[in-house]
């Protein structure tokens, strides 16, 4: 990895450069894929999961009794660790529940507002060699608790070996409604325009390759989508109290999602940087996915700063998806930051904590979003919407600031309907 000592202001822009190449083939070939499966429906979505993901059979949706026969071969310890991990999301979301506003803003004038659960909602989740069934929990649960009335999953068959069991096993834990063997841009544009079997959902969610991100951008003219996503990225705050070997073991975790995954080391000092080098080197040497793993640290780099402000401020450029604080006060540097996905705090909280048990969502912004996007969360899955009452006394006291303020841009119908109400309109109408 690359070491830059003390950059310059003028050189972080560059720095904060993610590694996502504009690819015309891509957005050429899901263009054609939306076309088509909005055109052909089921039978394109059958072609495609033919010629994608091996499949064999006639019908993409899963069954009650496929989903009883698979689950049962879950490991216990790991369908144990499911249920913890679902426990402690379960807590986090349901304390996130927003409360109703009510708020008389003036004499006889009540203000409301409500949050309501989105109606129908789409999870696409990865299959292929890392299935994701950490975020089922993730994506499921904050919609089972927000109140949406159906949640649809679609995920890709998996080679030979079908579906992952632990996919459906998360799956049936969280009570979603529906599952379809349906994979990459396909499964977005089939939840985005409805399908004979898949329904057309209200808002999609869900992390995916460059097939999928793309998609998801290109269907949000027309269905909701959680937020712009790209590769997975981390960026390690670390002075002369952090460990080497945890910082290079967090970065690593994020390295081995993909090539085109980032992670970011910010250092107090050359010495300290150097010594995370050599441990990403040498941990790097003893793990699987080495295509991955290299792809990423290719552009992933070290950095140094001789003062701690310079680090701070560097950390909101970058607006990093996971943001790691291994320095001393961890707290006091947590308060200052204003972008980031999801912030760890301290030695002892790695990142692969929120990835999988903590409690806190792990589908969050990335690519410089997080300066102005939040993770998923139980708002997600909800949309707000204001009420208000006037009485006959709010609205007397309110109808010379509303016919004014109506006038003035020239919209007399706006002041008709207040005028009409308060008795005021015929004899303004007459004179």
């Amino acid at each position: 990895m690359e070491l830059i000592v003390n950059p310059s202001r003028s050189e972080w822009d560059s720095l904060c450069e993610r590694n996502i190449p504009d690819d015309k083939d891509i957005e050429r070939a899901v263009e054609d894929i939306i076309s088509t499966v909005r055109e052909r429906g089921d039978a394109a979505l059958l072609e495609y999961a033919r010629k994608f993901d091996n499949f064999k059979g006639e019908s993409l949706s899963v069954t009650d009794d496929e989903i009883s026969q698979r689950i049962g071969m879950v490991k216990e310890d790991v369908a144990e660790a499911i249920r913890k991990a679902a426990e402690n999301i379960t807590a986090f979301h349901k304390a996130q529940f927003p409360a109703p506003v009510e708020c008389e803003t003036m004499p006889g004038v009540t203000c409301m507002q409500r949050a309501v659960p989105i109606r129908r909602v789409g999870l696409y989740i990865p299959g292929g060699r890392a299935p994701l069934f950490s975020t089922v929990l993730m994506l499921a649960l904050p919609a089972r608790i927000a109140g949406c009335n159906e949640i649809v999953l679609c995920t890709p068959e998996n080679g030979e070996h079908g579906i992952s069991p632990e996919i459906l096993f998360a799956a049936y834990l969280c009570g979603v409604d529906k599952i379809f063997r349906v994979g990459g841009a396909q499964a977005i544009a089939a939840m985005a325009f409805g399908t004979e079997s898949i329904p057309k959902v209200d808002k999609i969610f869900g992390p995916g390759n460059r097939f999928v991100t793309k998609a998801k951008q290109m269907v949000s003219r027309f269905t909701a989508i959680d937020m712009p996503a790209g590769p997975s990225e981390v960026m390690v705050l670390a002075d002369d109290t952090a460990s080497p070997t945890y910082v290079a073991a967090d970065m690593l975790s994020q390295a081995e999602h993909g090539p085109d995954s980032q992670a970011i080391a910010v250092c107090s000092s050359e010495s300290i940087a150097e010594s995370v080098r050599a441990e990403v080197e040498r941990l790097a040497s003893r793990l699987p996915r080495r295509d991955s793993i290299e792809g990423s640290l290719s552009h992933s780099r070290i950095i140094t700063f001789a003062d701690r402000e310079s680090m701070i401020d560097f950390a909101n450029t970058y607006a990093s998806e996971h943001l790691i604080i291994s320095m001393r006060d961890p707290w006091n540097v947590a308060e200052r930051i204003t972008a980031a996905g999801s912030v760890f705090i301290g030695n002892y909280s790695p990142e692969s904590a929120g990835d999988y048990a903590s409690g806190t969502n792990h589908t969050l912004p990335t690519s410089g979003w997080a300066r102005s996007f939040s993770g998923v969360n139980i708002d997600s899955f909800m949309h707000k919407i204001t009420y208000q009452e006037l009485k006959r006394e709010g609205l007397d006291g309110l109808a010379d600031v509303i016919t004014t303020m109506a006038r003035a841009e020239g919209l007399d119908a706006h002041a008709l309907a207040v005028e009409v109400r308060v008795g005021n309109w015929e004899l303004k109408n007459e004179n």
